[in-house]
């Protein structure tokens, strides 16, 4: 019996540690077959110009590339040529859907490119935000980064004529929250979630939302420093959170009606902006009383499980996770990992964790979950 359950734990460790092969062959092209093709995924964080991740010529004139060592689970991609304004489409110049691949064992897959985004001509994107949202500055000074930014702002429906104060949630990458036309890959749709929800429920908050740094975002958002697709991102994220604690909330307490307590005072993001969000609790618990953490970075650094391991504050936190069962083989596990970390705690937080196994890593997921988060939110 000893034998047989040492079998079964070797055979588990063995597939737990499996690695296996994709194999992608673009058969058909649509349009530019000469130019250099990339594929972009959760593999190689979405990177449209990754070098190690372009496509070499294939026989029959097909074009493929070999991922190798990827663990299992599901994976989201597509085809580029370099860009994202490049981006692979639909015949008629539609987006097209991710595409996903399960693996748990070597795959192999054939696929056409039916065309490509920049083969159509733009329509102007349509200018979507609500009249609850202004732009309160358009170049807000961020003096511990020594950077400007704009900054957005939506106020409920009855704050001009009300005498009420407000809880407040800062929000990451603010051009992706209100304004389709704004936003980069669609946009989460917080104004017309917040009209609708405070109208049926009566609990009201003032949204900030922050634009990131374009090319800073990565460093800005992250609070450990470290190497990506062989290049070095320089951790900004303590003065980034510094900038939102130290300049831009007292300016908005000073300048708004809100309510100023740690209790009403909460902050949220996704992906690189969830790591943030999940890091400026931990650092400023004083600060913020809650943080929406959306799909959260966790695999650049581990560091971020030890400082949830030093987490030690006893005011009431409150956590809410999501992640989704088709953004990478490691985010579900990283997140039930992170708040496995902070249950332990025998201090009286609060973790929502909530995992869609069909969720991906894209503003449409997001968009999906935020009015359950804000429920969350309000009923802390």
């Amino acid at each position: 019996m000893k034998i047989i359950l040492l079998i079964a734990f070797f055979c588990i460790a063995l597939y737990g540690n499996a690695q296996f092969n994709i194999k992608l062959v673009v058969s058909s092209i649509a349009t530019k077959a000469n130019e250099d093709i990339y594929v972009a995924g959760n593999f190689n964080n979405w990177n449209p110009a990754d070098e190690k991740y372009k496509l070499k010529p294939f026989a029959g004139g097909r074009k493929n590339i070999v991922i190798k060592d990827i663990q299992p689970g599901s994976y989201a991609f597509k085809f580029t040529r370099g860009s994202w304004d490049k981006v692979e489409c639909l015949s008629d110049g539609r987006t097209i859907q991710d595409r996903i691949i399960d693996v748990n064992e070597d795959v192999s897959q054939e696929l056409t490119i039916s065309g490509w985004k920049d083969d159509y001509p733009d329509k102007p994107k349509p200018y979507t935000a609500s009249p609850q949202v202004r732009i309160m500055d358009t170049a807000f000074s961020m003096p511990s980064l020594s950077r400007k930014r704009r900054i957005w702002l939506y106020l409920p429906k009855g704050y001009a004529a009300a005498n009420k104060t407000y809880p407040v949630l800062y929000m990451q990458d603010g051009q992706n929250l209100f304004n389709e036309q704004t936003a980069n890959l669609g946009e989460w749709g917080v104004d017309e979630c917040l009209d609708s929800l405070q109208r049926k429920t009566g609990k009201e908050c003032i949204i900030v939302g922050i634009d990131n740094g374009a090319d800073k975002r990565m460093s800005e958002y992250s609070p450990y420093s470290f190497i990506m697709n062989q290049q070095s991102i320089k951790a900004e994220g303590k003065q980034y959170v510094d900038f939102i604690v130290q300049t831009l909330k007292p300016l908005i307490d000073n300048k708004y009606r809100t309510k100023k307590g740690v209790e009403h005072t909460s902050i949220a993001g996704s992906s690189m902006g969830g790591l943030i969000s999940l890091y400026a609790l931990l650092q400023y618990p004083e600060v913020f009383g809650s943080a929406g953490i959306f799909s959260p970075s966790f695999w650049i650094a581990s560091d971020c499980y030890t400082d949830a391991e030093k987490f030690s504050s006893k005011l009431n936190s409150n956590f809410y996770f999501y992640a989704g069962g088709k953004e990478s083989a490691t985010m579900v596990g990283d997140v039930k990992k992170m708040a496995t970390i902070l249950g332990k705690k025998n201090y009286n937080y609060r973790i929502t964790t909530t995992i869609d196994p069909n969720g991906m890593h894209n503003e449409n997921n997001w968009r999906r979950e935020f009015p359950a988060f804000y429920l969350w939110l309000m009923n802390n």
